[in-house]
This record gives C-alpha cells, sequence and structure tokens, in this order.
C-alpha cells in the first residue's frame, strides 16, 4: 500500500506561504530576547497570590462580563469619562479582533514599517491586505509618504506603535495627529512600552473619536498571564466586542491581574528600575567600538554592528555561545540591516551582556 500524504489544498495559499512565529529555547541563557520584565514577585507577594488563585472556581467559566474589575482597571488607568475596556488575551488577540471586526472584502491594514510583526501578521489571517510604509533613515515617521499612503489606500486600520518595536523611539506628534486627521478609519495607538515611555495618548481619546488606544500587562511584569486592553469610545468597543470569544480571558488572569492591580506600586517601582538600567545599557553601549546604539523609549535598545547582515548573524551566534539570547532583526527590514536589538534587563544581566558583546564584536 502506497504511502498518503495529507492534501494541504484546502488551506488557504497565504497561510501556507509565510512561516509560523517563532519563539526560540532559551534553556541555559540569559533571555534578553523578549521584551520581558527580569525581575520576580517578592516571596510574600507571589505567596499572597498562590492564595488568592487558590480560591478561584476552576470548575466555572469567567464572567460573561467583569464588570467590577473592568471598572477597577479603568479608576487605575484614568480612563477618560465616557470610554470603555476591551479585554483580550493579550494586546495580540486585540489586534486581530480590531481587523477582523473591519474586515470586509478588499479592506487594508496600513503601518509605518518596520513595527510589530503582529499587525501584518494578523492582516494576513483575517483576509486583510497590509500596507507597510518605511520609516525615513532615523527611524521617524516619513510624513509626506504616509499621508499618500493614507489617501491611496484608505485604510480600515492604522496601527501606530507607540514606542515603536522594533526601532523604540516616540514618534512626533503633530504627524500622528495629522494621520488622525487623515484616516478614514480606525487609528490604534499602540502602547505596550506604556511604563518605561511614560507618554500617552489616552487623554486624547474625546478628542479623535477614531483613535483607539491599546495597552498590555505583559511588559509591566506579567507576561505570563497574557492579558491586554483596548480602550476608546463606547460605540467602537461595543462592536469590536461583538466579534470577541466568549471567555476569552481566563479565571486565574483576571485574577491575577486584580490582586496586582492593589500592587500597582511594586510593579511600578520595578519598571523604574529598568528605566535607569536603560540609560546605563545605553550609555555602555555607546562606549563600544564599533557599535551604534539608537536611543529608546521602550524596555529595549535597538543596535547596530558593523559587517552589514552577515556582522549581525556572527555576533548573534558569539552572543548566544557565550549565553546570551537576544534578537537579530537585521533580516526583517532594509533599514535594519546589521541591527539586534536586546531586552534591559537586571543590572548583573545587562553586565553579563556588555561583557559578552565587547568579545563578540
Amino acid at each position: 500500500m502506497s504511502e498518503r500524504r495529507p492534501d494541504l489544498s484546502v488551506i488557504r495559499d497565504e497561510i501556507r506561504a509565510i512561516q509560523a512565529y517563532a519563539v526560540p529555547d532559551s534553556t541555559g541563557l540569559i533571555k534578553l530576547d523578549a521584551m520581558e520584565n527580569p525581575f520576580a514577585l517578592p516571596a510574600e507577594v507571589a505567596r499572597e497570590l498562590g492564595e488568592r488563585l487558590g480560591q478561584v472556581l476552576l470548575n466555572r467559566y469567567p464572567p460573561a462580563e467583569p464588570r467590577a474589575f473592568k471598572d477597577k482597571l479603568a479608576r487605575a488607568i484614568g480612563l477618560p469619562a465616557g470610554m470603555r475596556l476591551l479585554l483580550g488575551n493579550g494586546s495580540d488577540e486585540l489586534i486581530h479582533l480590531t481587523i477582523q471586526a473591519c474586515a470586509r472584502p478588499g479592506a487594508t491594514v496600513l503601518s509605518p514599517w518596520p513595527s510589530f510583526e503582529m499587525y501584518d501578521l494578523s492582516s494576513r489571517f483575517d483576509g486583510c491586505r497590509f500596507v507597510a510604509v518605511p520609516l525615513a533613515a532615523d527611524f521617524s515617521l516619513d510624513r509626506e509618504r504616509l499621508l499618500a499612503a493614507i489617501a491611496e489606500h484608505r485604510p480600515a486600520v492604522t496601527f501606530i506603535s507607540w514606542p515603536n518595536n522594533p526601532t523604540g523611539n516616540l514618534f512626533d506628534r503633530s504627524t500622528v495627529e495629522a494621520v488622525l486627521a487623515a484616516a478614514p478609519g480606525l487609528v490604534v495607538l499602540d502602547e505596550a512600552y506604556l511604563p518605561f515611555a511614560q507618554d500617552t495618548w489616552l487623554p486624547q481619546l474625546a478628542h479623535w473619536p477614531n483613535l483607539l488606544v491599546l495597552r498590555t500587562f505583559s511588559k509591566l511584569g506579567l507576561a505570563g498571564i497574557r492579558l491586554g486592553y483596548l480602550c476608546g469610545d463606547a460605540a467602537w468597543i461595543g462592536e469590536i466586542n461583538k466579534v470577541r470569544p466568549p471567555y476569552n480571558v481566563n479565571v486565574l488572569t483576571l485574577a491575577a491581574a486584580d490582586f496586582l492591580l492593589d500592587r500597582l506600586p511594586l510593579l511600578d517601582g520595578q519598571a523604574a528600575v529598568l528605566r535607569a538600567e536603560r540609560a546605563r545599557l545605553l550609555e555602555r553601549l555607546c562606549a563600544l567600538v564599533g557599535v551604534t546604539a539608537f536611543d529608546s523609549a521602550a524596555n529595549f535598545i535597538l543596535f547596530r554592528v558593523g559587517g552589514g547582515s552577515d556582522g549581525a548573524d556572527r555576533v548573534f551566534a558569539q552572543l548566544k555561545s557565550r549565553g546570551i539570547l537576544v534578537k537579530n532583526r537585521t533580516h526583517v527590514h532594509p533599514l535594519l540591516q546589521g541591527c539586534l536589538r536586546v531586552t534591559v534587563g537586571t543590572p548583573a544581566e545587562n553586565d553579563a551582556f556588555i561583557a559578552a558583546l565587547a568579545a563578540s564584536l
């Protein structure tokens, strides 16, 4: 009997043509590739959290509408009056839901580029055309080119990362306002790195009717619970909520987030340490011969090494051989040729990284 192979033709062509999102194995390495907060919860807080989670009814579905938690979160972030929240399984799900709700046949999603890969991937998954508008050579928004692309493609959704990933910079506010004025559809300001940028568009929600603000608990130190939230006018949130799967945020995530909202000063203190370490790490990177480091408002730093993509590949491999895992961005976009991205870690991790990098150049 001849061997039969699966007939993959039923899978969409554009899905078969791409690679799955890759998460590298970090076993035994200092993990500086994923913009995680490197600090664990203090032992006493972790114990109290464990006790709280032990009281959760795992035999029951999550509440259909966790109103008490959402009200508590709205107060904690200072959500403007009249605005609403939508919770998601990380900000990734909310990116997908926003696009899905707007995915008419032929709809376009647009973003300055390079930026967060999920804007592109989610657009493809939801059957939309994705338009990437190149940044200027200094990673700023190319205002003329961006506005021309909006006029030409009339995007249903425009995503702007604030600050941008992987470049780390905050864009010019007046150019973002020009995008908000010109865009025919939604404009999502992705504030994943708010704890480090300390700069937000949230107070502008009432001024710009097409603005949504996207945030996540991940960079604050809670990447493991997978919780994001989308802020905007109640009318927008109501429509996007229609495509949200029921029970998309699990009971353990809700309980952990509720517990930690009462301990925000602890997480804010960790973020303050990382902001100070970011400045120290940038200074040390700039002192290395053969390295060009770029200023950052996030919890990571993009830097370029000599030798183009071959040089970046070599340094990446050398760092890994010395026990340090960073992110190789050189093959993502021509503007990032020769670039690697390092997450700001603990002081000891940052020192180990700098020593390994110096030995790898």
